[in-house]
């Protein structure tokens, strides 16, 4: 039986415009190495970030998606990087493990229909999916999203606490 829309509470702090965010901090250093054969074969990439407080049991896959976005012109893809993205992606968000360690060290995890891509990572419950370049690069432009998405999460905590709100968002949810 299909999952019903997600009811559950989303991330307050790494929302869809702090993943906006964290990728525009991390496209400078992404963008230039598309050109590079040994980082980028294809020239593109494609890369989806989801939603860290949002679990498998809280929300289908699809809802937890926060950002997706591709790197190139998709109109010359040689292949389906965005759904190879999001494969990757959701094997690390089901699993909760980088997609590395998933595929290498823990492969009796995986079901039917799972990715045997790796190119995703889990950093502190962010989860970001990346596709089109050389599988060890996947992983390290998905640890840069993270981080910077953790970073800009933790900057939007440090202003809540600065301006004295006791609770996210600001108003005391028992009220």
């Amino acid at each position: 039986m299909p999952m019903p829309e997600s009811t559950a509470a989303r991330s307050h702090f790494a929302d869809q415009e702090a993943a906006r965010q964290a990728l525009q901090m991390a496209l400078p250093l992404i963008e230039p190495q598309m050109s590079d054969p040994e980082v980028c074969g294809s020239g593109f990439l494609y890369i989806v970030v989801m939603d860290p407080a949002l679990r498998p049991g809280d929300a289908r896959f699809e809802d937890a998606i926060l950002l997706e976005h591709a790197v190139g012109d998709r109109s010359k893809w040689d292949a389906d990087y965005a759904a190879f993205a999001r494969a990757k992606a959701k094997a690390s968000w089901e699993q909760q493990l980088d997609g590395h360690a998933l595929q290498s060290l823990q492969p009796h995890r995986l079901r039917e229909g799972d990715s045997l891509l790796w190119g995703a990572v889990v950093l502190d419950g962010i989860v970001v999916g990346v596709s089109g370049a050389h599988a060890y690069f996947d992983e390290a432009f998905a640890t840069t999203v993270a981080a910077c998405l953790k970073a800009v999460a933790k900057q939007r905590w440090q202003k809540a606490v600065d301006a004295r709100q006791l609770f996210a968002g600001g108003r005391d949810p028992s009220r």
